[in-house]
């Protein structure tokens, strides 16, 4: 297992690298510099103001170098002009002693926002600690529901319980979240409906309570449950015509222990690699339902580093979503090897 696990790390590294140079390629094209330069000075700057803007800001170093210095396995550039010595890792001002060679993401530096004006490290942190906390809350709602919705419904395939339960998972993972949300607040927080919960998130940010933060956890999780019930529903189903499960029957065991102590754990090897991709799911699917219901986290930020051309917020926000999704697929590849015992022993 120690061998498999720094295999996958490896892996993970080399994967994370690739990805985030692909990401950084992408957001360092000439178009979005050009667009970040005439944004951050006067959109009728001439093509030569352009150019000396991004010049100035080391945007116009060869790709590998500036990928290096953002990584922080590069010195970062310096540039003087009149006497005066600026860099990346520092300002005119810095003590001469104080000033840094290297600042990037390895030291900790992701830059700064050019919408927000402020360290891109401290807002991704706060935006990601409020989507973890209403990803805590579609968690704690959907699995258990899904799992419950799934299990009853493969039970006894073909019955009027399974038929319904699949019905229900179907139309709520072909429902988009954009839609069900607007439904949501149109019948429970609107005048025309029953004014029950806050259409608006906003206040959740700072106090969540059962008023301000039902609707938007409801309707994420409403979106996700349907597919995780219908994997395990179908696991649930081949479990139960396992010959395993008919010679049990045949002994006379009791239904209820057929499924509790015979079906259950085999039926949740499946669902549970679908549990974990939830996770870099809900990491960057909330996009939608963070602005329908205005609360500023971390899909919400994504959206706003992209409309505004914020490279190094984009740069980011795209990072740690590939951390995530990495991260979530080796916890996934390491539990379903614990659950599974022919994996294990092979």
């Amino acid at each position: 297992m120690g061998l498999f696990i720094l295999r996958r790390l490896g892996v993970m590294v080399l994967t994370a690298l690739c990805l985030t140079f692909i990401v950084f390629w992408l957001t360092n094209l000439y178009p979005n510099l050009e667009k970040l330069a005439k944004t951050q000075g006067n959109f009728r700057m001439s093509d030569e103001a352009v150019a000396s803007y991004l010049e100035k800001n080391g945007y116009l170093q060869p790709l590998p170098v500036k990928f290096g210095q953002w990584l922080g396995v590069l010195p970062g550039w310096t540039q003087e002009a009149d006497g005066v010595v600026t860099g990346k890792c520092f300002t005119a001002s810095t003590p001469e002693e104080d000033r840094p060679q290297f600042c990037g993401v390895l030291q900790g530096d992701w830059g700064v926002s050019t919408v927000f004006k402020d360290e891109v490290g401290g807002i991704v942190a706060e935006r990601l600690g409020l989507t973890g906390k209403l990803m805590f809350f579609v968690m704690l709602l959907m699995v258990p529901m899904a799992l419950l919705i799934g299990v009853l419904a493969g039970m006894r395939e073909g019955s009027k319980l399974d038929r319904s339960l699949s019905t229900f998972s179907i139309a709520s993972t072909a429902t988009p979240e954009y839609v069900s949300g607007v439904i949501f607040i149109a019948v429970f927080a609107s005048s025309a409906g029953w004014k029950i919960f806050n259409g608006s998130a906003t206040s959740a940010m700072e106090d969540a309570t059962f008023a301000n933060f039902t609707l938007p956890v409801v309707t994420i999780a409403l979106y996700g449950m349907g597919y995780i019930a219908r994997m395990t529903r179908a696991s649930m189903t081949e479990v139960m015509t396992a010959q395993y499960i008919r010679t049990a029957r045949l002994k006379g065991v009791s239904f209820g222990n057929i499924v509790l102590k015979h079906a259950l754990r085999n039926a949740l090897i499946a669902p549970f690699t679908v549990i974990m991709l939830q996770f870099p799911w809900l990491l960057n699917g909330v996009v939608i339902v963070e602005t329908l219901f205005n609360y500023k986290g971390f899909g919400w930020v994504l959206v706003q580093a992209a409309g505004n051309n914020d490279i190094e917020l984009l740069l980011a926000v795209s990072v740690v979503s590939v951390i995530v999704v990495l991260v979530t697929q080796l916890i996934s590849d390491i539990g379903y090897v614990y659950l599974n015992p022919r994996i294990r022993i092979s």
